[in-house]
């Protein structure tokens, strides 16, 4: 039988965006629901997080499940189906459709909805993942120790941080890129890798197919290119020598045996609900745009976490302190606007 809610604050999401917009909503005793299907968000499958302030050392999945336990105290329920699609009422509040059907009278929405990891969209992608495929260096780097070869594909910070992580494992890493140069990464990140003696960089290649079988998954890959050993790939002013060290017999070839592959190639904001409601997005990076206090271009939407542009630093402590932030305007809006509702 489907439900309709009614709450003051419906946030989208369980990540560190949504936990934290929930744990100051609740706190300024506004009626507050979260609606999501997944758990955790980003944190969650990160692996080892060692920068979040005053809790070094600690899984991501684990933080996450401290978030929950500290706003499940309050009494926040959660309801575990996607937020679909959000109606702007005449009254100044908002009606939200739930996967299922279930319905939200909310008077303000936070989306916390993050982003979607772009794939390569391979046949045998999907189902050879966690069998030799995965997205996350962070989370599954540690599963390589000692084995003969893994590959990392994608040109940014995380990729690169991925082929610096798998190399302490794997005993040969191939870091794969389409274009002449790496994208962006931080320069230290470039100084280390270009030390490392266990990574062969391969620019303007791509991954063309996927192969293996469903019993084993993933065995190999093909690219779009032969490797070819005479070729040099400088990446750093003090490089000592070109990066062009893997496998003794890797000249010429365009399969390259592999134990996994990592596909780090960034991802894009979930722009469903943005684009439903005609939210003002950023012309340079997609991403939905809020001002200081996470207000989207909509009175009543705010927005926070990776899905917008308020910081191009995409941590766990900014996309909490976002969420906070985006939890008191809320506030203000539901008071000012008096679409606070009063339990029964």
């Amino acid at each position: 039988m489907l439900e309709t809610h009614k709450a003051d604050v419906l946030v989208a999401g369980q990540g560190a965006a949504a936990f934290a917009a929930a744990l100051y909503s609740a706190r300024y005793q506004l009626n507050t629901i979260i609606a999501s299907e997944s758990f955790g968000g980003e944190t969650a499958i990160g692996g080892l997080i060692e920068n979040y302030p005053g809790t070094p050392d600690i899984d991501g999945f684990d933080l996450m499940l401290k978030f929950k336990e500290q706003v499940d105290k309050l009494e926040v329920p959660t309801i575990s189906r996607n937020l679909e699609a959000v109606e702007p009422s005449d009254d100044g509040r908002f009606i939200c459709t739930l996967g299922g059907g279930d319905i939200v009278d909310a008077g303000s929405v936070i989306l916390c909805v993050g982003r979607e990891r772009r794939t390569l969209d391979l046949p045998n992608e999907e189902e050879w993942t966690g069998k030799g495929v995965s997205y996350c260096s962070t989370c599954d780097a540690p599963l390589y120790r000692n084995k003969e070869a893994a590959a990392v594909v994608g040109g940014g910070n995380a990729a690169t941080e991925g082929a610096i992580l798998l190399a302490r494992y794997a005993k040969h890493v191939y870091l794969i890129y389409r274009g002449d140069e790496l994208w962006r990464p931080e320069p230290i990140q470039l100084k280390v890798l270009s030390q490392i003696p266990n990574v062969r960089v391969l620019l303007n290649t791509t991954v063309t197919e996927l192969i293996g079988t469903d019993l084993a998954g993933l065995t190999s890959i093909r690219i779009s290119r032969p490797m070819d050993d005479h070729e040099t790939v400088n990446i750093h002013p003090d490089q000592t020598e070109p990066m062009n060290k893997s496998r003794e017999d890797d000249h010429g070839k365009d399969v390259i045996d592999l134990d996994g592959i990592f596909i780090e190639a960034g991802a894009d904001p979930r722009l469903e609900i943005p684009d439903m409601l005609g939210l003002d997005l950023n012309d340079e990076t997609g991403e939905v745009h809020v001002d200081r206090g996470q207000r989207t271009s909509m009175p009543g939407i705010y927005a926070a976490g990776d899905l917008t542009d308020g910081t191009s630093l995409k941590q766990t402590v900014t996309a909490a302190s976002q969420g906070a932030i985006a939890a008191l305007s809320a506030y203000g809006y539901v008071l000012a606007g008096e679409h606070h509702y009063e339990a029964a």
